[in-house]
């Protein structure tokens, strides 16, 4: 190696570290987005309509990408969170509606998450009530013990189980022929179909999703020189984020009805027991657990923290993973009582499904405000360099109006019908 090529090695390792250093927060969102409802919502799509939800899966990769690259310019351009912005924007009062809104999404999430968690240790043998207060304990010690880098770390170690899920479409053999028959006659017209279709959206971009990334990369310490890595990030959790949603439609399609549709799923237990079809009783119900319980549980961190830093925020504090517990009481007692509120809510008995579909279906219909709220404080509230161009401007505004106006539809006529 000559002495010319030793600058340019470390450049590139300088740039090397520089990225890997970035990513992790989009990534995270990403995992967290293929949640219990995300699963619930994409398995019964598959056992009811068989492959015919997959385009607007794979239509829906750009819409999230553009969502969340919004939370990245606003973070970095501003230093603020989607709360602290709202409150500078338009007044304490749309900053309490906006984090009512926040909590509810999050604490319907959180208790789907929980008692998808309760159905995978009832899978087996163990008590629900057990299964909730395990994980709560152990979700709440590794927080209050762990750096925003440390819980990262774990999320994404627990979001890698998720990629079971494509093994298992894999393994489901679908039916190419038939695939292709059925995504040239979409039912747009059927109640069921939209009210699915709405409870895909919502479990594709969701407000407390969007708040997360936002807090997390101030969190994190990301600065404008992380721009282009945070962008990266999140694009490339996006795809992934969509490719395993599709993965759990095409194995349930093939495992309910031999990609026929016609099914309906009640419980988690339903949902396994096609998976078990697939890959035997053993196999099935392990990886099977694995991917759920991977998904769920980088979800109930993130949603926790999103309820903790909103809390905080209300209280007039930007609190931190970084600070002692005693510290930050809002922040960890704020995490906590998310937690608890969302066992409470599971220990009562609540359907699983029905309770996820109306959760998924809920943050369809307040994505629009989450949405209108985003583009305008880029537009409004970010310095020259990072706020969004005119043409960029009038190119993403037609995209977000449409992503708004047919989680609307979907979600109001799929719910009167």
């Amino acid at each position: 190696m000559n002495g010319a090529d030793m600058p340019l090695q470390a450049s590139t390792l300088r740039r090397l570290r520089h990225l890997l250093a970035a990513l992790g927060p989009g990534l995270v969102v990403m995992l967290a987005d293929t949640e219990t409802g995300s699963v619930i919502a994409a398995a019964q799509s598959g056992a009811h309509w068989g492959y015919r939800m997959l385009p607007l899966l794979f239509v829906l990769i750009p819409f999230l990408y553009l969502a969340q690259e919004l939370t990245i310019r606003l973070a970095l351009g501003t230093g603020l969170s989607y709360g602290e912005l709202v409150r500078r924007r338009w007044g304490r009062r749309a900053e309490l509606a906006s984090a009512a809104v926040l909590l509810l999404s999050c604490l319907g999430a959180l208790a789907t998450q929980l008692a998808g968690l309760a159905g995978i240790g009832q899978l087996f043998g163990i008590p629900a009530w057990q299964t909730i207060t395990l994980l709560c304990s152990l979700v709440l010690i590794m927080v209050c013990t762990g750096s925003y880098r440390s819980v990262e770390r774990i999320a994404i170690c627990l979001g890698v189980f998720e990629l079971a899920f494509l093994a298992e479409a894999w393994l489901a053999h679908p039916d190419l022929g038939q695939m292709a028959t059925q995504l040239s006659s979409l039912p747009l017209g059927n109640h069921d179909f939209l009210l699915l279709a709405a409870a895909n959206i919502g479990t594709c971009v969701m407000p407390w999703t969007l708040s997360y990334q936002q807090s997390a990369m101030l969190d994190k310490g990301l600065t404008l020189d992380d721009l282009k890595p945070a962008r990266l990030d999140t694009l490339l959790g996006a795809v992934l984020c969509q490719i395993i949603t599709a993965g759990i439609l095409i194995a349930a399609a093939a495992a309910f009805g031999n990609g026929a549709g016609g099914q309906s799923l009640d419980s988690i237990p339903d949902i396994a027991g096609g998976f078990t079809r697939l890959l035997g009783p053993t196999g099935g119900r392990l990886l099977f657990a694995l991917a759920l319980g991977g998904g769920a549980l980088v979800a109930a961190i993130v949603v926790c923290l999103t309820s903790a830093w909103t809390l905080g925020e209300l209280a007039g504090r930007r609190d931190s993973l970084e600070k002692h517990p005693l510290d930050a009481p809002w922040f960890y007692g704020g995490f906590a009582a998310m937690l608890a509120g969302a066992g409470a809510l599971v220990a009562s008995g609540v359907n699983l499904v029905k309770l996820s579909i109306v959760t998924s279906v809920a943050n369809a219909l307040l994505l629009p405000v989450m949405l209108a709220g985003l583009y305008w404080l880029a537009c409004r509230e970010l310095p020259a360099p990072l706020a969004p161009s005119r043409r960029y401007r009038m190119a993403l505004a037609p995209l977000l109006l449409l992503l708004a106006g047919f989680s609307l539809y979907a979600g109001i006529v799929g719910s009167l019908g």
